[in-house]
């Protein structure tokens, strides 16, 4: 049976019109060429090459041949680009994972936005507050907050997310002072200190550990409950004025800015569909190879002039 590599040969030598030109093509000698050439033609029964002063001509057989080697080459060409991704159109599914907060609060406005330029890319959406992993193919694209890049190979800067203190609205037109203030209030706080240890480092530093009176595990129902008149409560300031009833009663505070994320596999960075999403992100800085465009502090106030009220807007505009 032919190979591919028979296929080559007859090929090279049809389009060199020599052994020499061939072998030069293929990286081999022309009696290798020579020899091998020998082989297909005695396998197939017909020449498919008359040698002649002008160089080796095809017969018919070897046209058919020589056709037929293109059409493959073709067909294995179009194969590599759908499979590493780059096909000129981006589509298929697209699997992203955020924590339900991120995706309330801030991104689903994004994602619509994306939908609007990217029509034939269909999003999957995985809420979770545990990190999936990457590398097994959990998800495409990870949206995440974090202190730091928590995957330096891979990871584009979206923003930076601005954290103050919250409370119910009708504490809203009192002066509140965290240094002066802060051991008179019960404090809401979320379960698992150790995904938001500067904020639990805040919190010890500012507040009375014996009025922290309330404990959940997602910053959404934190964030209602200290609406309700429950408690202050640390939170990132984008969640403010999605929760009815909650006022930002502090300016961002610096120790606790945090940033947003874009984490992907490096080997999945340049496919057409992750790459139109990495690409839409306004983001400013390099990190792990993600071209980035832009910058914008994730700050919303009630009180204070000057802070974006509406994060998940910024950030749409700039998809659009």
């Amino acid at each position: 049976m032919l190979s591919w590599d028979d296929f080559r040969y007859v090929k090279a030598i049809a389009e060199a019109r020599s052994l020499a030109g061939a072998g030069e093509h293929l990286g081999v000698n022309h009696s290798t060429v020579f020899r091998r050439l020998g082989q297909i033609e005695q396998h197939l029964g017909s020449r498919l090459f008359e040698r002649g002063r002008a160089g080796y001509a095809l017969t018919p057989c070897g046209t058919e041949m020589v056709d037929l080697a293109e059409r493959m080459f073709q067909e294995i060409v179009g194969f590599e680009r759908r499979v590493t991704g780059h096909d000129l159109r981006p589509s298929g599914e697209l699997r992203i994972t955020a924590s339900d907060v991120l995706l309330r609060h801030l991104l689903s406005a994004v994602f619509v936005a994306f939908r609007r330029v990217y029509p034939e890319i269909i999003l999957d959406i995985v809420v979770s507050n545990q990190r999936l992993n990457l590398t097994k193919r959990d998800a495409d694209v990870a949206v995440r907050a974090a202190y730091q890049n928590p995957e330096p190979v891979a990871g584009a800067k979206v923003a930076r997310i601005g954290w103050a203190v919250f409370g119910a609205a009708s504490l809203a037109s009192e002066p509140f002072d965290p240094v002066r203030d802060g051991h008179r209030h019960d404090w809401l706080a979320f379960a698992d200190i150790l995904s938001i240890a500067r904020a639990a480092k805040w919190l010890q530093d500012h507040a009375d550990e014996t009025r922290i009176v309330y404990k959940v595990n997602t910053m959404a129902g934190l964030g209602e409950a200290a609406a309700g008149g429950a408690g202050l409560v640390l939170l990132p300031c984008y969640i403010c004025t999605a929760v009815p009833g909650l006022a930002q009663l502090t300016p961002p505070l610096p120790d606790l800015e945090s940033e947003l994320w874009l984490i992907t596999h490096p080997d999945l960075r340049n496919t057409a569909r992750v790459r139109a999403f990495l690409d839409s992100a306004p983001t400013k800085s390099h990190a792990g190879g993600i071209r980035s465009r832009g910058r914008r502090r994730l700050l919303s106030a009630k009180r204070h002039a000057g802070a974006d009220r509406s994060c998940s807007g910024h950030l749409a505009q700039n998809l659009r």
